[in-house]
């Protein structure tokens, strides 16, 4: 089963990791409770629309990139269940690329 919480905080984690920001500097900046933005983390917790905000602005991440990468990692998790080769994924840094006509 695809837990849409648990692959949100797989994203929210390694955006944290790769700034090699702590939880704790997370944690200040969202004015969020170092306990939760962990459960969050961890798949325990789900976040609420607010809180999601407040970590990304925090992260320095648009909401929108967070959740792009959240539904590649569900397509790719769904295409895995049936056995269908999923699609090509878009990279944070080419999905706002546009194509001039």
């Amino acid at each position: 089963m695809i837990l849409v919480r648990r692959l949100l905080g797989d994203v929210l984690r390694q955006q944290r990791l790769l700034q090699g920001r702590t939880l704790r500097d997370v944690s200040a900046a969202a004015q969020v409770s170092l306990g939760y933005i962990s459960e969050i983390e961890r798949g325990q917790k789900e976040a609420s629309s607010e809180c999601l905000a407040a970590i990304c602005s925090a992260l320095h991440l648009p909401l929108s990139t967070v959740l792009a990468e959240v539904s590649s990692e569900i397509a790719l998790e769904e295409a895995m269940l049936v056995g269908l080769t999923p699609l090509p994924r878009k990279s944070a840094a080419t999905a706002n690329v546009s194509v001039a006509a």
